[in-house]
């Protein structure tokens, strides 16, 4: 049974709204003012540390992909109103539906580190390289202690933007948005702890991805046991969210390659054109030569922004009714949160597969693989690295020595005395609170559990900066400003 009321509810981790309505416009100017999205607007989508305004950052992005969800999600009302909203328990919670939607669009990429998804690896690959062999260092006598070490070395290794933002959200940011606003964000449902399903097994799909850490399990699991989500399964709304992003991509990096003069509009148009022909696609081949015909009209200065207004007006509306019938058809599974596809790839015989492949693959030969992409990249990656390696020092430390330095006492490594000033005062609370409630009566396990926080806030104080001061950071420990 469909039942909504029982998902979009009032209820936060403190101060409770009574009313549904003014609980979700709290949890909208609590997102909408958080410094996490403000700082979005200095980190890469796609090109790192750009001058040019007119590119996409991560915070217009999430705009335009907050905006394709309202979309989606009013499509999806407008298509249930037809049998009553009453049946599915909607009635009343039309706003909340499209706003909760709307916001964790917003929200989507709020834990994304500096230098986009390429950061996500250059982190995982240093935490294998660095961070285990200091974690093999400390003891596991007991049989539970060995497995807990385990674990923890397999969640170090599974930093990932989606389960950054649920850690974000609840303990860096302490947003306290509801439960609903909060679980809408983890789109992917499996613990960074936890081993990945191999393909064709039980939701493959939804735990393809780290979606929340070790140091979140709980939390994760009390907004589950609230909302009656089951474990592994999806928050419905988050299916909207992804679709939203899935579609906001298809012209986006295309759109700022062109602005940047990667591509020109010609190139753009020959490209697409080729692909279609390629793979014997015809509807994106009509919208393309339309609008290209309309673009090439006008005036040389507006041929660019008239073919790619034009051309992700079409692309977006067929789609947004796509995705919101595919929502609409397979509406108990998406409720349930146990759909395990992605809505805009899911009919893989509709007229629009083809359509989506094409833009996709056309970014990647064209814009991902470009020279000045991949230059970003590896700058990118020799920044991220060389952070790590300043901030070692505070790892290296066993946890007397590193509660010592908290407190401002001296210790031999003087180096690690200093280093800690410069992390942000909310990570550092983050960390306490989170050794405040282990249970020291067992040293190794205490041992363990506090390294691995102290882990977590190292990844948090590096992954939280934007492009611009993670190169200030660089150049000012290496002596280069």
């Amino acid at each position: 049974m469909i039942d909504y009321r029982k998902k979009i509810t009032t209820d936060r981790e403190l101060y409770p709204i009574a009313d549904i309505d003014i609980s979700i416009e709290s949890d909208r100017g609590r997102i909408i003012s958080s410094g996490g999205v403000r700082r979005l607007q200095k980190r890469t989508q796609v090109f790192a540390l750009e001058l040019n305004a007119s590119i996409r950052t991560r915070l217009t992005h999430s705009l335009e992909v907050a905006q394709i969800a309202r979309y989606i999600a009013k499509t999806i009302l407008t298509e249930l109103k037809t049998e009553g909203l009453e049946r599915y328990g909607l009635e009343g919670l039309e706003n909340a539906f499209v706003s909760t939607a709307e916001m964790t669009s917003l929200l989507h990429d709020i834990g994304n580190p500096p230098f986009g998804h390429f950061a996500e690896q250059t982190i995982n690959k240093w935490l294998r390289t660095n961070a285990l062999t200091i974690l093999e260092r400390l003891p596991a006598s007991t049989k539970e202690n060995e497995a807990l070490k385990q674990l923890l070395a397999k969640d170090i290794c599974g930093y990932d933007g989606n389960a950054q933002a649920i850690r974000l959200i609840s303990k860096l940011q302490r947003l306290n948005l509801s439960y609903t606003q909060t679980l809408a964000v983890l789109k992917y449902t499996r613990g960074a702890f936890e081993d990945a399903p191999k393909k064709g097994e039980g939701l493959d799909y939804l735990q393809k991805k780290p979606g929340f850490y070790y140091s979140e399990r709980e939390f994760v699991q009390k907004l589950q046991k609230t909302l009656e989500i089951q474990n592994g399964h999806r928050f419905p709304l988050t299916y909207i969210m992804e679709a939203a992003d899935d579609i906001s991509y298809l012209t986006a990096d295309l759109e700022d390659a062109a602005e940047k003069g990667i591509l020109t509009l010609d190139e753009v148009y020959k490209i697409i054109k080729e692909e279609c022909e390629r793979e014997e696609e015809s509807f994106l081949l009509g919208i393309l030569k339309e609008q290209y015909e309309k673009a090439k009209k006008n005036e040389e200065p507006y041929r660019f922004n008239m073919f790619f207004i034009l051309l992700r007006a079409k692309l977006i509306t067929p789609l947004v009714k796509h995705v919101a019938n595919i929502y609409v058809q397979n509406h108990q599974e998406i409720f349930d949160g146990s759909f395990n596809a992605a809505l805009l790839e899911y009919d893989t015989k509709s007229e629009y597969y083809k359509a989506i492949k094409v833009l996709q693959a056309v970014s990647v030969r064209h814009i991902y693989t470009h020279k000045e992409v991949l230059q970003l990249e590896l700058q990118g990656y020799a920044i991220i690295n060389g952070l790590f390696e300043s901030y070692k020092p505070l790892l290296e430390l066993d946890a007397k020595k590193f509660e010592k330095v908290l407190q401002d006492k001296k210790i031999e490594c003087f180096v690690a005395m200093r280093l800690i000033k410069r992390i942000s005062a909310k990570q550092i609370t983050a960390y306490k609170e989170d050794v405040k409630k282990l249970d020291r009566s067992d040293e190794e396990r205490y041992r363990l559990l506090e390294w691995y926080y102290r882990v977590r806030l190292i990844v948090d104080y590096i992954s939280g900066m934007t492009d611009d001061y993670a190169l200030y950071e660089y150049q000012t420990l290496n002596a280069l400003k």
